[in-house]
């Protein structure tokens, strides 16, 4: 069994393949000019094109870890994530509340999804 590398540069990979499993990098809103539930739908955005990219989507994904700023605003967070998951198929998830690389960048989430055979 190879692992596949996608999306690669020296630091990191956005997403890296292992048997049927894909692993995504933690991923940021690229507009942080947004509030929480923009930054969300624009990383449940990204999240799904790196799905596909690895031949799977959000209804294959097994856990998601997420990272806020504020818990204040854990709500419009919830609002986005709860519009997008797929309904009976939901994952593990974590949420906790950190400081994130950028002062502008309100939330952070990284998957992990099986690859349908």
């Amino acid at each position: 069994m190879s692992d596949r590398y996608i999306d690669s540069n020296q630091r990191m990979s956005q997403i890296v393949i292992h048997g049927n499993t894909a692993y995504l990098a933690g991923q940021v809103a690229h507009d942080a000019s947004a509030g929480m539930q923009g930054q969300t739908e624009q990383i449940l955005q990204g999240i799904d094109q790196l799905l596909a990219k690895a031949g799977t989507d959000k209804s294959h994904i097994l856990s998601a870890t997420i990272w806020v700023t504020d818990m204040a605003e854990f709500q419009e967070m919830n609002m986005a994530w709860d519009a997008w998951v797929t309904p009976g198929r939901t994952p593990a998830r974590a949420c906790v509340t950190g400081n994130l690389a950028k002062p502008e960048w309100k939330v952070e989430m990284m998957v992990i999804a099986a690859i349908p055979a």
